[in-house]
């Protein structure tokens, strides 16, 4: 029975490479995949591109290729990621100045495009083609507004992509675990109608695509045990019929437990009897976990069903600024010193009449993480942190919450420190979700290719 190895790269914008590195360097893979965008991701790419029309790819992304393009020529894996983001172009680009730069050539780097609907957003809403979460025909507001917009592709892009004998795929946003499915597809000739062997590799997907979550890291069971100093990565090993084991990079730190597995199986799942992709609707009720050794965990019994016939698609759109500030004060009575600044903020800000939709004030080590459950009236404690926060529509207002802060330590209760200054506000973004049917969207699928040759070496410089 035909076999193949697939290994996750990354989990997020900011992920380390090097886990990534280790991986392919001491593994025999057939694919390395690489997760980098998330609704955040997209907010941080659509300032950068308003900045700069030339960006909107993950900048992280010149790191990976400078440590993978190498062992990619070497090895012939290939590598499927999402880093392009609102602009796949643009990270291909990127990649090619790195591979000549490092004298690499003859890779095929396939990218898919048509996920963006920004300049096309007026046209669709104005003919009806948009819905709501609830399939509702409702036109969009404030679209003028909007900064970025996508559909969630699932895996058919992907797996066009490998038709064409990419070594590397480069797409925007597709759904996360459809990086990881599209080689199974691929490799395995499912049909699109096998719904079980579907939900097999989205679960494979689902545990894949957040990195260290599945290999001992954010583990809340007895991750002590584990060495989190270099957490390998988990990587599977999938069989014809779906079934898989999923292990990690050898000689790496965490641990691959039914525990840790399980507990990224529901890792941000709402219904467990119907986990919603493109290609199929997820039933994880009956899924198996079986140890087969250490750091081996065999993973079968995922049941699927027809998926509906939209994709989701999200916009961003501008929706206020954040100023957040923190200082602290020391012993004696530092709680009651803390709660003075807060009142006398309040006091301050009604004065001058800052307009605000949120004031949020957290004490670091007391309340920040599990606020109304927290105990708000501790022991007296050596020192108390705060984070100020405040959400405004206008960023005058921000900027004279700000500038409130730095006469308290002089003019408020003693023993202030840990000033951390004034930063710019910072604008905010509101997402928004609605769905687009897929005949619609799948019209909008672009394909392109290119082979990096030699003598593009001698047309770019530096990295």
């Amino acid at each position: 029975m035909k076999k193949i190895k697939i290994g996750a790269g990354q989990g997020f914008y900011g992920d380390s490479p090097l886990p990534a590195y280790q991986m392919a360097l001491n593994e025999d893979l057939d694919y390395l995949c690489f997760d980098a965008l998330a609704e955040l991701t997209l907010a941080i790419l659509g300032k950068d591109r308003q900045r700069n029309p030339n960006a909107g790819y993950t900048k992280d992304i010149k790191a990976y290729m400078q440590l993978l393009l190498p062992l990619v020529a070497k090895k012939r894996f290939k590598i499927i990621t999402n880093a392009g983001g609102l602009n796949p172009r643009g990270a291909v680009e990127e990649i090619k100045v790195v591979a000549n730069k490092l004298g690499i050539s003859n890779l095929k780097i396939t990218w898919v495009e048509g996920d963006d609907i920004l300049t096309d957003l007026k046209s669709l809403n104005n003919d009806g083609l948009l819905y709501d979460l609830n399939l509702q025909k409702k036109p969009l507001e404030n679209i003028e507004e909007v900064y970025f917009a996508n559909i969630y592709f699932g895996v058919k892009p992907v797996v066009e992509a490998l038709k064409t004998g990419a070594d590397i795929v480069v797409t925007g946003r597709v759904t996360d675990s459809s990086l990881f499915l599209a080689p199974l597809i691929y490799e395995f000739g499912w049909d699109e109608n096998d719904y079980d062997r579907l939900a097999q590799g989205v679960i494979l997907g689902h545990l894949l695509e957040c990195s260290g979550q599945s290999t001992g890291g954010n583990f809340s069971g007895n991750w002590e045990e584990y060495d989190l100093t270099n957490t390998g990565y988990p990587l599977a090993m999938v069989e014809e019929n779906g079934e898989f084991i999923i292990t990690k990079t050898a000689n790496s730190g965490g641990a691959v437990t039914v525990e840790t597995v399980s507990e990224q199986l529901l890792y941000e799942i709402q219904n467990p009897h119907a986990y919603l992709t493109p290609e199929v609707v997820v039933d994880l009720t009956e899924i198996t976990l079986e140890e087969k050794g250490k750091d081996l965990v065999k993973v079968k019994n995922a049941k699927g069903s027809k998926p509906g016939e939209f994709y989701k698609f999200i916009l961003g759109k501008p929706n206020g600024y954040l100023a957040q500030t923190i200082f602290g004060y020391c012993w004696p009575d530092c709680y009651q010193k803390a709660k003075a600044a807060e009142k006398i903020l309040k006091t301050q800000m009604e004065r001058l009449k800052i307009s605000y939709e949120e004031f949020r004030v957290d004490y670091l080590g007391i309340n920040s993480l599990h606020l109304e459950l927290a105990n708000n009236r501790p022991e007296e404690p050596d020192e108390i942190i705060l984070r100020i926060a405040l959400k405004t529509q206008k960023n005058d207002d921000a900027q004279k919450f700000l500038r409130l802060i730095p006469p308290l330590a002089l003019n408020g209760p003693p023993g202030m420190g840990g000033f951390t200054g004034i930063n710019p506000p910072r604008e905010l973004v509101k997402i928004e979700a609605g769905l687009i049917a897929k005949e619609v969207a799948d019209k909008r699928l672009q394909i392109f290719s290119e082979v990096i040759k030699d003598e593009e070496k001698s047309q770019r410089t530096g990295i």
